[in-house]
């Protein structure tokens, strides 16, 4: 399952899963044409690829996509929170409104809460079933390790997911659920087109990461599929970090 599949790191997601071989059932929220794109490349695969409208924010959506892929495929190995949202415009924080804090927290941070709320109790009964491990991966960010100023409510809520994922992969670990985070920087993404396609802005992106660019949606997809391989079967509560060399965290 990926959500925020239709479009940026999540569409690049799906269809580097499906290349590799996996079923996937995917969220959007509100394009139901990207997301039908999405699939029809993906299937191209031969695989199963089901998208489907879900608010995240709701926990009753979270739990409808869930129980949509247990119906289907009665398990779910492999679980990426990518679902998120940023804000171009500058918000000092004494101009950062309650609604927007909440907003952010809702599509940003509640979306992985509510997607792993509804999936481990499903992960822990096939594992129980049938000895197959499980993985959660959630997508973080630079900011939620250095910070954002004027985005610090973008900030804080990728910087939340990071202590989520530490705190479930200890407790999880028992279950052989492992759970890993991974943190992009700047992506060539439409959620960041705003910036990136403006010259200026951009050059002044590109100077600030030592590989000179911002990352392809696919670069960041390829670290994820690492995380859900069988190459990386001793990997818990760790954060991998993509983002050219722009932030260096032990």
């Amino acid at each position: 399952m990926v959500t925020g599949g239709s479009r940026g790191i999540g569409a690049a997601t799906v269809e580097l899963f499906a290349q590799a071989g996996a079923h996937v059932v995917f969220n959007y929220h509100r394009n139901r044409t990207a997301a039908q794109k999405v699939a029809e490349r993906a299937r191209r695969h031969g695989v199963e690829i089901i998208p489907m409208r879900a608010d995240l924010s709701r926990m009753r959506d979270a739990r409808a996509l869930i129980d949509r892929a247990a119906r289907r495929f009665r398990r779910l190995d492999i679980l990426v929170a990518n679902a998120g949202i940023w804000n171009q415009e500058d918000l000092p924080i004494e101009k950062l409104s309650e609604v927007q804090w909440e907003q952010m927290m809702a599509a940003n941070l509640k979306s992985v809460y509510s997607v792993v709320h509804y999936a481990v109790p499903l992960m822990k009964r096939q594992f129980a079933r049938t000895r197959r491990p499980a993985r959660i991966i959630a997508i973080s960010s630079t900011a939620g390790q250095r910070g954002e100023a004027f985005h610090s409510h973008y900030a804080a809520s990728k910087g939340a997911i990071i202590s989520l994922v530490k705190g479930l992969s200890t407790e999880l670990a028992r279950h052989h659920i492992l759970v890993n985070c991974v943190a992009p920087g700047w992506v060539d993404t439409d959620m960041s087109q705003a910036v990136l396609r403006h010259p200026r802005l951009r050059r002044r992106v590109a100077s600030q990461i030592p590989l000179g660019r911002p990352a392809t949606a696919e670069e960041i997809a390829g670290p994820i599929l690492f995380l859900a391989s069988e190459l990386a079967t001793f990997l818990t509560g760790e954060i991998v970090n993509v983002n050219g060399g722009a932030v260096l965290v032990g």
